[in-house]
């Protein structure tokens, strides 16, 4: 949310496109218009972002430390949406002028199925440990479950140990952990962008480390055959400006499916990703909580805790979480799995701060070792809800005339919204931002991803069809009061109706 940007210019290549186009190319020009799918043989231009929140937050208060004050400002940053949309949450019956909210990352669509699994008996069970202090990185019966339910998703091709296992109260606690344990403060990790946005504050709050971005661009490049593709090449330009401006880094952290964009990333590019990695002895934290949210058929995840030979296992870090894939968000549940006894032990010495109750432990354990539940209930009804609500809120943006980039995964779709913005600015897109709030309807804006080009958003679907139904018409109304047309739209607002797989 927070960057210095290290630029030659700011402007985006443009060209003219046609304002009728719906959704953006997603694989290597197949189904394009001619006009808009030609690549551009130039190479982008070589530039990155580096994170300072120090920089960004200069209001001190007394009462605060400097590094208390930034902390404070993190959540100042993101108070305006999120205060408004929980004071006036929206609910059908009780205030059906509420606020519907597009921009929080929750799978709201399967209460029924986890209320019942959560209800059954062996779910309500206490016994004295459970009321103790635990071993940090968890109960081992708990960790056991872990490492069984991550060979078994993960298709691992040896069982995972469960002593490379430690679980805290979610992945946010990971993100902060491994930064303090594996940075100095002021140095930092490598990051596509855009990305989710509060690993900003996670690795910033304990460790003060800072995110060096590679940015990837709408444009279709000669690197490049779809949209914000990551290729190794933006990698070794991001780190190498980092490095002409004196900034160490540690690690590089890779979200797989991606977020905001969706994508799912090969089992050959995360090798490439992996080997970059150990040629510049980087720490790779892999963030998969995305990993069961696969919900189109055709896709394939490959998590790298089910590659065969992995470049560098003992800088590689594997982060998962029930709080997306299970749609307990309110379980603060997440798992670090790792082979480096270093790290394994570090982390867990931070569990003082971030352990899991007893209870909740037990409840994990009993549903991460419920396969049948899992595997003939629970994933197929979920997958099935994810891709009807996929289909409904594409089919809106279509008829809408709003660009957007399909996926296979997650619970969000990338809508580009830059024909509405009167000037190419970060100012622009807010205030964009703030007319969907005025009309009730909470979305989350690119500049808190750190894309570098104003006017993406990011649509969160995973909602019931009358609530989604109700944010579009909000939608609807705020877009049918802008101008259009106000800016040259960039290639890539192109329609590509190919399905195959990003």
């Amino acid at each position: 949310m927070f960057s210095i940007f290290k630029q030659e210019a700011r402007g985006l290549a443009t060209s003219p496109a046609s304002s009728s186009t719906q959704d953006l190319g997603t694989n290597c020009g197949e189904g394009l218009d001619s006009e808009s799918s030609e690549k551009t043989d130039k190479e982008p231009v070589d530039f990155y972002g580096l994170g300072d929140p120090a920089a960004e937050f200069s209001q001190m208060s007394p009462y605060l430390s400097s590094r208390g004050s930034i902390i404070k400002c993190f959540r100042d940053a993101a108070e305006e949406g999120y205060k408004a949309y929980h004071l006036d949450e929206y609910d059908e019956d009780k205030n059906p002028n509420g606020i519907i909210n597009f921009g929080t990352s929750e799978n709201k669509l399967c209460f029924d199925l986890l209320s019942s699994r959560l209800n059954q008996r062996d779910m309500h069970h206490i016994e004295p440990p459970m009321l103790q202090y635990p071993d940090w990185k968890g109960h081992m019966w708990l960790r056991d479950e872990v490492a069984k339910f991550l060979s078994y998703y993960c298709k691992a091709p040896v069982p995972l140990k469960p002593e490379n296992v430690v679980v805290v109260n979610g992945c946010a606690s990971l993100f902060s952990a491994l930064a303090t344990v594996l940075c100095d403060p002021g140095e930092a990790f490598l990051i596509p962008s855009p990305y989710y946005g509060a690993i900003t504050q996670h690795v910033y709050l304990y460790g003060n480390v800072r995110l060096v971005y590679a940015h990837l661009d709408s444009r279709v490049t000669g690197m490049d055959c779809r949209p914000f593709q990551l290729t190794v090449k933006k990698l070794e330009i991001a780190l190498l400006g980092a490095k002409s401006e004196g900034i160490n880094v540690k690690g590089l952290i890779l979200i797989n499916p991606q977020n905001p964009l969706g994508d799912i990333y090969s089992q050959e590019r995360l090798q490439e990703y992996l080997e970059f990695a150990k040629r510049h002895e980087l720490h790779v934290i892999m963030d998969e909580v995305y990993m069961l949210s696969v919900f189109d058929e055709s896709a394939v995840f490959q998590s790298v805790l089910g590659m065969d030979r992995l470049p560098d296992p003992q800088r590689t870090h594997v982060i998962w979480g029930t709080s997306k894939d299970f749609g307990i968000s309110g379980f603060r549940f997440g798992t670090l799995y790792t082979e480096n006894q270093d790290v394994a032990n570090a982390v867990a010495s931070l569990g003082c701060l971030h352990g899991i109750c007893g209870t909740v432990q037990y409840q994990v354990a009993q549903l991460l070792r419920d396969r049948d539940w899992i595997n003939q209930v629970y994933l197929s009804e979920n997958h099935a809800r994810l891709r009807a609500a996929y289909a409904y809120i594409t089919e809106e943006l279509e008829t809408l005339n709003i660009p957007f980039l399909r996926t296979k995964a997650g619970f969000f779709v990338w809508i580009d919204l830059r024909k509405y913005l009167c000037s190419d600015t970060f100012e622009e897109e807010f205030s964009l931002w703030r007319r969907f709030l005025h009309h009730k309807v909470l979305l989350s804006c690119g500049k808190a991803f750190e894309c570098k080009e104003p006017g993406w958003f990011r649509l969160v679907f995973s909602d019931k069809i009358h609530r989604l139904r109700l944010g579009m018409q909000r939608i609807q109304e705020v877009l049918e009061k802008e101008p259009q047309g106000a800016k040259t739209l960039s290639p890539c607002q192109s329609l590509e109706k190919s399905s195959q797989s990003r």
